[in-house]
């Protein structure tokens, strides 16, 4: 048992709690439960988008590629950081003064389609769960840190029931400020691992560089400095090109991400929050180079783990850890590069490395902390997804009480962390960075295509949306099943990240779509949209 660990985790939870059950008198309506009343301030909403977008794949999964891959692992979180300005400069505003609940209002409102609603619902529901998966699959990591020799199935369950209470009882405004706490938690405990690095170096950048182009990596000197230790092959300019625009673009159509400008009282509150959020997450991610870095060189790559190159080794030796050293050996024979128990675990293992038992557990509470945040605000964008787009708007025509949608949403939300709290469990193991990648891919695809020509495009049309959702949706997840990710180097599809063929494909889809068929009346709401995009006038206050 890791005491200290387990007194900082139930600290945080207790914490939280309390928030919970404040926020609970606050979110007995559905204004309440999906938006806070749009109460919550531009400070505010810009420490919790921070919180919700840095995840347990950006201290855990991050760090982990940083240690093995350097530059190459670096590119992701770089992805992440620009993809605000696109955020910042094309969706902050707009979708403050044109949408309501979800990301289905904003596209709805201009093309009044009951089939753009449909499909922009699913594919929402999509890309939540495969970003919550990828959450809780780190939570059995962390939990191995907490209670040793802990089965990861509980793990996942014990995640998924406090993401539950915090949604069900506390709805957004108590997700917000779990979400503002474990940002502050976790960008001090960045801090304090970044610190501590430099330190062991004399708080000289040139002598961890200096290191970081000479770790030792199976016998052999590795320059974790130069590019093309991960992308690598006769594919590899085209994975790294199809991850960037994955990732440029996968956050202006990120469901949960998007949802948190509805929180805010103005647009300018809206723009206030990006603009906190980037400075916030930059330094996070300032931080992540020098934790892996750190790690890789204090550490080792050989004591955290290694990258795994077959899906079906590493499930195996997850579910079967007594067996783990045999078939190491065993699959290194036949070409695997095979997993460790701890291969998303460098951060962890370096604060134990540099701070001791103390450290590691504050660190380990912190990123356990980091998973529950994240997955409650995914929660919430699932459940708004179903209630508002599918029951209220759809099958209710917008005529049920206010109470009957309040229930249906509670009701969804149990629905949904049952479902991701299945998935989980089946894909335990997986580098949960490389699966937010995916997730990325997919909100790239779908709704990013949508939003953006609905905002910028007087002939976009319905037909195009509905056609631009539908082939980006279909694609990304159907090169998702062919590739190395789920078919190993058995894959059909060559690439990593399906980005480079469902995004353009998305958007060709919506273009051919819109051209088809002339839409009158969404050209004529056109105008309309502009006028409240940019002004707010007759946006919900």
């Amino acid at each position: 048992m890791n005491n200290p660990a387990l007194v900082m985790f139930a600290i945080f939870v207790g914490i939280t709690l309390v928030v919970t059950y404040w926020a609970s008198a606050r979110s007995t309506s559905s204004r309440g439960f999906y938006t806070a009343h749009r109460r919550i301030s531009g400070i505010q909403n810009g420490w919790a988008i921070a919180g919700d977008y840095i995840s347990a794949a950006t201290f855990l999964g991050i760090t982990g590629l940083i240690a093995f891959y350097g530059f190459d692992g670096f590119m992701y979180a770089v992805g992440w950081l620009v993809a605000y300005l696109t955020v910042l400069f094309l969706l902050a505003e707009p979708m403050r003064n044109v949408g309501r609940y979800t990301v289905a209002d904003v596209v709805a409102f201009r093309l009044r389609g009951r089939g753009v609603r449909a499909v922009s619902a699913l594919s929402t529901l999509a890309i939540t769960l495969l970003y919550m998966i990828a959450q809780m699959v780190g939570a059995g990591s962390i939990l191995n840190l907490l209670v040793v020799h802990i089965d990861e199935t509980y793990a996942i369950v014990f995640v998924g029931m406090l993401m539950l209470i915090y949604v069900l009882f506390g709805g957004m405004l108590a997700t917000t400020w779990v979400q503002i706490i474990k940002a502050g938690l976790l960008l001090a405990a960045s801090l304090t691992l970044g610190v501590l690095v430099l330190a062991h170096y004399g708080y000289s950048l040139p002598a961890l560089l200096d290191a970081a182009s000479h770790v030792r990596v199976d016998d052999a000197t590795t320059n974790l400095l130069q590019p093309g230790l991960f992308f690598k092959g006769p594919h590899a300019a085209l994975d790294v090109i199809s991850l960037g625009i994955a990732l440029v673009l996968g956050t202006a159509g990120l469901p949960h991400i998007l949802m948190r400008f509805f929180t805010v009282p103005s647009a300018r509150a809206a723009r206030t929050s990006v603009g906190w959020a980037m400075a916030l997450i930059g330094t996070f991610y300032l931080l992540t180079s020098l934790m892996g870095l750190g790690a890789a060189t204090i550490v080792g790559a050989h004591s955290i783990g290694k990258h795994v190159t077959d899906t079906q080794a590493i499930r195996y030796i997850t579910r079967h850890p007594e067996q783990a050293d045999e078939l190491n050996e065993q699959l290194a024979k036949n070409g695997y590069l095979v997993p460790r128990t701890n291969n998303n675990l460098a951060a962890p293992l370096l604060a134990e490395k540099l701070g001791g038992p103390l450290l590691t557990a504050f660190i380990a509470a912190v990123a356990f902390a980091t998973i529950l945040a994240v997955v409650a605000g995914l929660t919430i964008a699932a459940t708004s997804a179903f209630s508002h787009d599918i029951w209220y708007s759809l099958i209710r025509h917008g005529e049920g009480s206010d109470l009957e949608h309040l229930f249906v949403a509670r009701a969804t939300a149990l629905v949904v962390g049952g479902l991701s709290i299945v998935a989980s469990v089946a894909l335990r193991g997986v580098n949960v960075a490389f699966l937010v990648g995916l997730a990325f891919a997919v909100a790239a695809s779908t709704n990013a295509p949508a939003l953006l020509l609905a905002l910028t495009w007087r002939r976009f049309t319905r037909l195009g949306a509905m056609c631009g959702m539908i082939a980006g949706l279909v694609s990304s997840v159907a090169l998702i099943l062919i590739g190395p990710a789920v078919m190993g180097r058995h894959a059909i599809f060559p690439l990593h990240n399906p980005g480079i063929i469902s995004i353009p494909l998305g958007f060709i889809c919506a273009v051919i779509g819109t051209l088809v068929v002339r839409d009158p009346e969404s050209e004529a709401m056109f105008n309309e949209l502009q006028v409240r995009a940019n002004t707010g006038l007759g946006a919900e206050v």
